[in-house]
């Protein structure tokens, strides 16, 4: 089982040296790959079910990636995750193969629907239409990134007579996770994507997801293409060698651990518990 470290991109790792200082004990610990985590803007005052206050900082997780790319060589970049219903998919696409070009091909690209109603209507797009959005976005990025002469005809976006270069070093692209704990996000996965990522997970809700991702699977065609769908889980709480094992026994393949990080030394602490549980 492969370990990530999740929150390099907001609270002590907003600021510059701390992101540094992080990925590179991180990728020197054999991590396999940082993760960063979005909200473009966050209610204020914090009203459930948004997951931070207002004022923690967050980095653009492009901005975050690239930074911690020009500062490691070896360590994957996981956006965990961006909320594709809420970006032009067309200037992401750019962002993203961009990430993945000045990383050497170390990309993860990590999407999700999201939830929270403020941010939706602040950035001026429809709650009830983010699953259907979320869908066709993922395609207008792999039609920008795969096809000789990019094409798409859809519902949001339509275009012909365009390309983008460069395109990603990754082939045919990056790996695509979807995250989400729903019937559409199970749908999503199967059909679309090559991995699942269930964020704040315990071993009982990761066994329900697994469960409805198996369903899913009975029911809707996988893309031979995709290969076999790739599951990571940030776990709910602490994290030891026994509840490690449990994952893994689960079907887990990738477990990305966070703490409620407060400085830098919190997240160089859950580096080296990572650490440990690899070895």
């Amino acid at each position: 089982m492969k370990f990530g470290l999740f929150g390099i991109n907001f609270g002590p790792c907003a600021e510059a040296d701390a992101t540094v200082r992080v990925a590179t004990a991180a990728e020197a610990a054999g991590i396999e790959s940082v993760w960063t985590g979005e909200h473009v803007v966050l209610p204020d005052p914090q009203v459930p079910p948004s997951p931070l206050p207002p004022h923690v900082p967050m980095l653009d997780p492009a901005v975050a990636l690239a930074f911690v790319a020009g500062a490691t060589s070896r360590i994957r970049l996981g956006t965990g995750i961006i909320i594709l219903p809420q970006r032009n998919p067309l200037v992401l696409a750019k962002e993203l193969a961009s990430v993945d070009v000045v990383s050497g091909g170390r990309l993860i690209v990590g999407v999700g629907a999201g939830y929270l109603q403020p941010e939706f209507e602040a950035l001026g797009f429809s709650l009830a239409d983010r699953g259907a959005r979320t869908n066709e976005y993922i395609e207008v990025m792999r039609a920008l990134w795969t096809m000789e002469k990019p094409r798409f005809e859809g519902r949001f976006h339509s275009f012909a007579g365009i390309d983008a270069w460069p395109r990603p070093v990754q082939k045919p692209h990056p790996p695509i996770v979807i995250g989400g704990r729903t019937p559409p996000a199970f749908r999503r996965a199967v059909r679309q994507c090559n991995g699942w990522y269930g964020f704040a997970a315990d071993l009982e809700e990761t066994q329900r997801c697994l469960a409805g991702l198996a369903e899913a699977a009975r029911q809707h065609e996988r893309p031979a293409a995709l290969g076999k769908l790739e599951i990571s889980i940030t776990p709910r709480g602490p994290l030891d060698a026994d509840s490690a094992g449990r994952f893994e026994d689960l079907g887990v393949d990738r477990l990305i651990p966070t703490v409620p990080a407060r400085s830098t030394d919190d997240l160089l602490r859950l580096v080296e518990t990572i650490h440990a549980l690899q070895t």
